[in-house]
């Protein structure tokens, strides 16, 4: 292993950088500033949930769109305009005045956090590694996990202090001065990908080919995974932008929930690195069934629960499930389409992901505003769950008898 990131230090220190900037785009982050945006705008659970929700399907329709700019564009260019961009979201969710440019900030923060920051990131891996897919990728989603650990605490407490509009300056100036230097500096050593800009043979997928996008969407498998794609952010998106929903509705205090986020952070890891040793050794297709089994019994447990204990133990569950499936889907898409094309393929599967977790704020905040409460959502997202863990072991054969 120390041999492993010695080698590969530059590769997997993008990987991490590329993971950690994400995390300024992604649902839980936003949501630690609801309150004041909806104290703000005057908008009610359903309403900031819908504007959020449209801004996010919006971004993943040029997620779509655009995400074989990983196919064409050196990455050393691509990250960096992402990461300006990425800050001038931050910029104008600071300065912004009415409710279309909250949504504009939004959308561009979903694009390119939990987009095109995450495309990047699992694609460069996908190319980069071969043999040690799931190792790597496993050490560089470590990212996520930083930001979910040392992320929160500070933007609360510096939203306390400053005010909420001063603390997206202060992300706009972390990606500007930090992350952008750091990502030009990193990218200006180029590796040679397995596959993809320059027409190089890369690891092919199934029947021994690089499948195009079309021919991908064309193939019965990757409608069969869909569900799968879309339950793991639908669910936590649920769970983290109504955590404050929950904590009203439960009695609770967010003081008592706050140990969830390291619960959640360590069993993401845990499971990230187990499933990447798993997806090496066995393939990541064995994964597919057991992937939404621990959200299942998370969510239940949040549900049926009665103590702040049942929320951080259903949270980390919950953790379980997120790090398998960042390391399935970054092992199991050029395992199964091949490296060459795998930015377009890539992106139709971001695409779906990111609509995933449009989903739940907006979704979850209507049926809220319907008088059904989380806790009385959980148990039917726990059936769900169980469902399509016996749908997979169907899936999961068949992708075997083809491979």
């Amino acid at each position: 292993m120390l041999s492993f990131l010695s080698e590969n230090r530059r590769w997997l220190g993008t990987g991490l950088l590329l993971a950690f900037g994400a995390c300024l785009g992604h649902t839980w982050f936003i949501a630690l500033f609801a309150g004041e945006i909806r104290a703000e705008f005057g908008l009610s659970d359903g309403q900031w949930g819908l504007i959020y929700t449209a801004a996010t399907l919006s971004s993943a329709a040029l997620l779509f769109g655009r995400g074989g700019w990983a196919d064409t564009v050196p990455l050393s260019r691509l990250a960096p305009i992402i990461a300006v961009t990425f800050a001038g979201a931050a910029v104008l969710m600071a300065l912004g005045q009415t409710i279309w440019t909250l949504g504009i900030a939004v959308f561009l923060l979903r694009f390119c956090g939990q987009g095109m920051f995450s495309h990047i990131q699992q694609t460069a891996m996908a190319r980069w590694f071969v043999a040690t897919r799931g190792r790597a990728i496993a050490i560089a989603n470590l990212g996520y996990t930083t930001g979910q650990v040392f992320l929160p605490l500070p933007a609360v407490l510096l939203m306390g202090w400053i005010g909420w509009r001063a603390s997206w300056l202060v992300v706009a100036a972390i990606l500007l001065l930090f992350i952008l230097p750091l990502l030009i500096w990193l990218l200006k050593q180029d590796r040679a990908p397995q596959g993809g800009i320059g027409g190089m043979i890369g690891a092919p997928g199934l029947g021994g080919r690089h499948w195009r996008r079309r021919e991908a969407l064309q193939h019965w498998l990757f409608w069969a995974l869909v569900p799968l794609m879309l339950t793991p952010g639908y669910v936590g998106t649920v769970v983290f932008f109504h955590q404050v929903h929950v904590a009203e509705v439960k009695g609770w205090t967010l003081v008592a929930m706050a140990p969830a986020y390291p619960a959640w952070a360590l069993s993401e890891v845990a499971a990230a690195f187990v499933a990447g040793w798993a997806a090496d050794r066995f393939g990541p297709a064995r994964l597919l069934p057991l992937t939404v089994l621990p959200m299942g019994v998370g969510i239940a447990l949040i549900g049926m629960g009665e103590t702040p204990l049942a929320w951080i133990i259903g949270v980390g569950l919950i953790g379980v499930t997120q790090g398998m499936t960042n390391t399935v889907w970054g092992t199991l898409l050029p395992a199964t389409y091949g490296t060459n094309h795998i930015g377009s393929v890539r992106a139709v599967a971001g695409a779906v992901l990111v609509v995933s977790t449009a989903l739940g704020p907006g979704m979850g905040g209507v049926i809220i505003d319907a008088g059904i409460s989380v806790p009385q959502q959980a148990g039917v997202m726990a059936i769900w769950c169980f469902g399509l863990s016996l749908a997979m072991l169907l899936v999961m054969r068949r992708l075997l008898r083809a491979s």
